[in-house]
């Protein structure tokens, strides 16, 4: 419950929009939105909002730190996209043949 709380309070006080968004997608993810959902609501991609979670997951709130030790290690945003220009004729990977993330571990009460 005490991280639900801190996702809310840095949810209305992130500077960082960064930031702001990874806690957005931690918190509804916690609220038992499905990935597809929040990405839809977000403008981005399912596979942003499930690594984000696995990340948050992994790590806890270093996760959502976009400068520091969070996102950037163990390659959340340094995995290479599928199907760019590095490599031609490659195809984007489907969402459908995915495991859904499912809501964030930490933040489920039982």
């Amino acid at each position: 419950m005490a991280e639900g709380q801190r996702l809310q309070r840095i949810g209305r006080s992130a500077k960082d929009p960064v930031k702001l968004r990874r806690a957005i997608v931690v918190l509804m993810s916690a609220q038992g939105q499905p990935a597809p959902d929040i990405a839809h609501l977000l403008k981005t991609s399912e596979d942003y909002v499930r690594d984000m979670i696995h990340a948050f997951n992994e790590r806890g709130f270093d996760a959502l730190d976009p400068n520091g030790a969070g996102a950037h290690r163990d390659g959340l945003m340094s995995r290479p996209a599928t199907g760019s220009a590095s490599s031609p004729g490659a195809t984007p990977a489907s969402s459908a043949n995915r495991s859904p993330a499912g809501p964030c571990r930490s933040c489920v009460t039982t």
